[in-house]
């Protein structure tokens, strides 16, 4: 049979799976969301009319009759607005999702507008009288969300502004945010004669072909640059509106209130951001040395941070490869985790198709408890996909478990968020690595699990100093596109080290970062998941007793417990500086492996 004859003769790939959120609604126009943002604007109304000004004279009882009525509704609510979120992240390029979702989002701020005082006026009950509510079981239920409620007190302003702040969300931060995704979905990268969208263009960053890499980089910076002024105007007044907030909130720091949320001091995540600072040049300088020697090279230009090594056959991977493979790592670990897995793809929980228009990202939607999570990933067939697979399975399945939580209190901050799913891209290259015996590909899973790692510690710390640098300095004015370009050369060529030869398109590369815009001060929550899924998995290596089932009820416990308490039961405290670097080791043992492997 000629080699024609058998690429004819074989199975054609099946489709990549694309979500089904019939679900949450069967369409934009479903009787059944108008139903829903209709119920959620009556009850908020009767609510408002039945409680405010009342909270003080409740007994525990009535207290918590009150939160879960205000529970109802902001899962009404939740479920709508999470549609509409869906809906357009699926086609941000697409005008109708657009208005679709800014008419959802204007409603819900309008209804949850009238029972903003409901949070307002519980952070002015008296110590006294709120305890002696939370005595009762109905209220002492959620006393783990009012206490995360009342950690803002200090930084809570009068009705009337918290009002107007809310109202004008949504042609405010809001407006911009929305902006800045609809410009990014619709720029197109010409490379070789075809239009690239953005998930496509960083794809061909880590292509085999040396001369695709290069296009595509340079491709990436001469269309930034061509938006430079808007991404500057954005990143300017999103800035600027943070400042003008954290001003009247009396928050010390840019980065306080998200501290706060995550329920992490000011002065652990210097230690975090310090201690990664600090390995710099054990991690990443030595590391992308050690990757330009084996390019033949003393320096590699910043396209070929990425690439495959030179001995890497680019194995591609079939989704249901992919799939195998995630599951299958999960199962090792807790049947009930793979259990929980498989539902994303038995019932269509999954979008992972590349298509233009769709949000380059990927993330995991909790949506609300009453339904599931939804994943939207960009499935390329690469070995880095997979690992996104077991990043956003490792959200899902948590967002599964921790929903029993109820609506107030499944979420957790961001810093516990991203350890379940970086626990689950663990399991996956252990698994992954375990059935390799050849040594050369056993350096390249190893190689890239590293470089994933260096991504999820190193750059998302160089990200953090940034974004600190940038609104640091914008408080003293307006910060120009060469400026902005200035600070990310400045923190990348810090965090990179000598071995990174960077181009001058490349100080363009700030503007496509989407957590800048829509999360200020997200990314170092990835360094401090990744350091502590490591610290993590060595104690399980370890054989600590119980580890599996500990795990799992870390997962369901959702946002009621804290990190100290949540890592009590494996013996770990993140306030010790050992903590760190306990986790930043692993990846230095790795880089050491890879050394002795030549």
């Amino acid at each position: 049979m000629t080699r024609t004859a058998r690429a004819r003769a074989r199975k054609p790939e099946p489709a990549l799976p694309e979500w089904d959120l019939e679900d949450l609604y069967s369409g934009p126009d479903a009787p059944e969301l108008e139903a829903d943002l209709a119920w959620a604007e009556a009850q908020s109304k009767a609510f408002a009319g039945r409680y405010r000004g009342r909270l003080a004279d409740l007994d525990g009882t009535a207290m918590g009759e009150a939160i879960a009525a205000y529970e109802e509704i902001a899962e009404r609510l939740g479920k709508a607005t999470s549609y509409a979120q869906l809906v357009f992240a699926a086609n941000v390029g697409d005008p109708a999702a657009g208005r679709f979702h800014q008419t959802v989002q204007e409603r819900a701020t309008d209804i949850s507008t009238e029972t903003l005082f409901f949070t307002l006026e519980i952070n002015r009950l008296d110590d006294a009288v709120l305890a002696k509510q939370l005595e009762s079981p109905a209220a002492g239920r959620y006393a783990p969300w009012i206490r995360d409620l009342r950690a803002f007190r200090p930084h809570q302003l009068s009705d009337e502004v918290e009002q107007l702040l809310h109202e004008k969300s949504v042609t405010g931060r809001a407006a911009w945010v929305r902006l800045f995704e609809e410009t990014l979905a619709d720029l197109r990268f010409p490379v070789d004669r075809k239009d690239l969208t953005l998930a496509d263009v960083l794809n061909g960053l880590t292509d085999r072909d040396g001369a695709v890499r290069r296009k595509s980089a340079k491709a990436l910076g001469r269309v930034l640059d061509g938006k430079l002024r808007l991404f500057s105007l954005i990143t300017n007044m999103l800035a600027k509106d943070k400042e003008i907030e954290d001003r009247w909130r009396k928050f010390p720091f840019p980065v306080s209130e998200r501290n706060l949320s995550n329920q992490v001091d000011d002065a652990v995540v210097e230690a975090l951001v310090a201690s990664v600072r600090d390995a710099f040049p054990d991690l990443a300088h030595r590391y992308y040395r050690l990757k330009a020697r084996w390019f033949g090279r003393k320096t590699l230009d910043y396209w070929d941070r990425t690439a495959p090594l030179p001995d890497d056959q680019d194995r591609p991977y079939t989704w249901d490869a992919a799939r195998a493979l995630v599951l299958d790592a999960y199962g090792g670990f807790a049947p009930e985790m793979a259990d929980i897995a498989k539902r994303f793809f038995d019932h269509r929980w999954i979008d992972a198709p590349p298509r233009p228009g769709k949000d380059s990202g990927a993330f995991s939607h909790p949506t609300v408890p009453s339904a599931h999570p939804y994943i939207l990933m960009n499935f390329h067939g690469r070995a880095r996909d997979v690992m996104t697979l077991a990043h956003e399975l490792g959200h899902g399945v948590h967002q599964v478990l921790s929903a029993g939580q109820g609506a107030l209190m499944a979420d957790t901050p961001l810093t516990t968020a991203e350890t379940a799913s970086v626990f689950g891209e663990m399991l996956t290259f252990r698994a992954m690595l375990d059935g390799e015996t050849a040594p050369s590909r056993r350096r390249i899973l190893l190689a890239g699990k590293v470089e994933d790692m260096l991504n999820t510690v190193v750059r998302q710390t160089a990200f953090h100093e940034f974004e600190r640098r940038v609104h640091d300095e914008r408080r003293s004015g307006e910060l120009s596109a060469e400026r902005l370009g200035g600070i990310w050369l400045d923190v990348q060529r810090e965090s990179l080290g000598p071995a990174i030869r960077f181009h001058d398109e490349y100080r363009n590369f700030w503007a496509y970062i989407p957590h800048f815009v829509h999360t200020p001060f997200y990314v170092y929550a990835y360094a401090f998941g990744d350091c502590l899924v490591n610290s993590l998995y060595d104690v399980f290596q370890k054989g600590h007793p119980g580890f599996q089932a500990k795990y799992l009820d870390m997962l369901r416990a959702g946002g009621t417990l804290r990190h100290k308490e949540l890592l009590a039961p494996f013996g770990l405290d993140a306030g010790d500086p050992a903590f760190w670097r306990r986790g930043l080791d692993v990846i230095s043992g790795f880089i050491d492996e890879l050394e002795a492997m030549g």
